[in-house]
């Protein structure tokens, strides 16, 4: 039987070998978040990231959210500081040309590029939202976390949580609006 995690981090406080089956548990759902973000530097913030949380680990409060959706906050405020990092890395997605992969056959040819466009203008539509709407879309796209969960994540209101995930939506909705119209006249 294993150790909840509420418990875990408990008893890390005291022995703090404990928190390293919260690493094993977690660590993948964490990078994967991470990794979809920022791609190659997510081992750096996974570290950073646990880093963080085993320091804090006294101030975990088990209040019911639990230990990954506050690992996500975590990882999100060390995202925060290479918030930079990331929207420059969206913006030159979106400049990047048009790759030429192998054809093989004129449905795969038009799925290529198809997938190239919406990749471009997805890319400049992240890149152009602010930081905060930014976030939860991504926790609930990538992360899949419920909008109590990101309330807690970013210690925000629901109701705020709802109003960035719709103000996101509609920008991002907005911004592939030309694809759409594109397809449906073809």
């Amino acid at each position: 039987m294993s150790i909840p995690d509420d418990d875990l981090v408990g008893r890390s406080i005291e022995r703090p070998e404990q928190f390293a089956p919260l690493f094993d548990r977690h660590a993948p759902a964490v990078h994967r978040y991470l990794a979809r973000r920022v791609g190659g530097m997510a081992d750096d913030l996974l570290a950073e990231t646990f880093l963080v949380a085993f320091r804090r680990r006294s101030s975990y409060r088990a209040d019911g959210v639990g230990v990954l959706p506050w690992l996500y906050g975590i990882a999100t405020n060390v995202l925060r500081r290479h918030v930079r990092q990331e929207v420059r890395r969206y913006r030159a997605l979106a400049r990047l040309p048009d790759t030429a992969a192998p054809l093989t056959g004129e449905d795969a040819a038009i799925d290529r590029a198809d997938a190239e466009a919406l990749r471009r203008q997805l890319a400049e539509a992240l890149a152009g939202l602010n930081r905060g709407d930014r976030d939860v879309l991504l926790l609930t796209a990538w992360a899949d976390l419920s909008y109590i969960e990101i309330a807690e994540v970013l210690g925000i209101p629901v109701g705020t949580v709802r109003s960035r995930l719709h103000r996101a939506r509609r920008v991002t909705r907005d911004a592939l609006a030309p694809l759409r119209i594109a397809e449906e006249m073809s």
